[in-house]
């Protein structure tokens, strides 16, 4: 069932599959329910069969500053506290009903004994590092909606403007203008 999601981090023989099948776990989770909180240590990776999940830090009482957004078919997991162990700074939590596929650490690390393929799963790591490099380019407000459009265009319709503002880190004001222009372009 799950055959998808591991032959996209690379090439598994049938048993390499089955193993993968055995030892993932699936579960529910309701809608704004934490995934991880601040303080929590990360020990999994995560991939969101259906639903969507918001991964945010607490500026103020009612003020997040948004690190990510996922959608259905993406892995997502806290890097930095899943690579240190270190206690996490940020929240993950559900922004709808969502079902999870988990591998924790332990399970990766007896995938990985029962077979070196495994270490392909490495990939998904690396995945988040997408994230930190698109930041890092010095892109204008348009440029990052653009690239938004075209490469995760699910986010637009999963999640409200507010929040998708705040993973582009512009005020929604500026999103707004962004949004107008492209528009506008479009009809000329």
């Amino acid at each position: 069932m799950y055959s998808e999601i591991l032959r996209a981090t690379g090439i598994y023989t049938d048993e390499e599959v089955r193993l993968f099948e055995e030892a993932a776990s699936v579960r529910q989770v309701a809608r704004n329910e934490f995934i991880l909180t601040k303080g929590q240590v990360a020990k999994s990776l995560n991939y969101l069969l259906s639903g969507s999940i918001c991964h945010y830090e607490c500026v103020t009482e009612l003020d997040r500053n948004i690190i990510d957004l996922r959608i259905q078919n993406e892995w997502f997991f806290n890097y930095q506290s899943l690579i240190s162990q270190r206690p996490s700074e940020t929240y993950i939590q559900t922004f709808t009903d969502s079902r999870v596929l988990e591998l924790s650490l332990e399970t990766v690390h007896y995938l990985t004994g029962r077979s070196i393929a495994f270490l392909q799963l490495n990939r998904v790591l690396e995945g988040a590092m997408e994230r930190m490099k698109f930041f890092d380019q010095s892109m204008t407000p348009a440029e990052k909606y653009v690239f938004l459009l075209n490469n995760r265009p699910g986010l637009i319709q999963a999640f409200p403007l507010k929040m998708i503002a705040s993973y582009l880190k512009l005020t929604p004001e500026t999103l707004s203008r962004v949004r107008r222009s492209i528009s506008k372009a479009d009809i000329s």
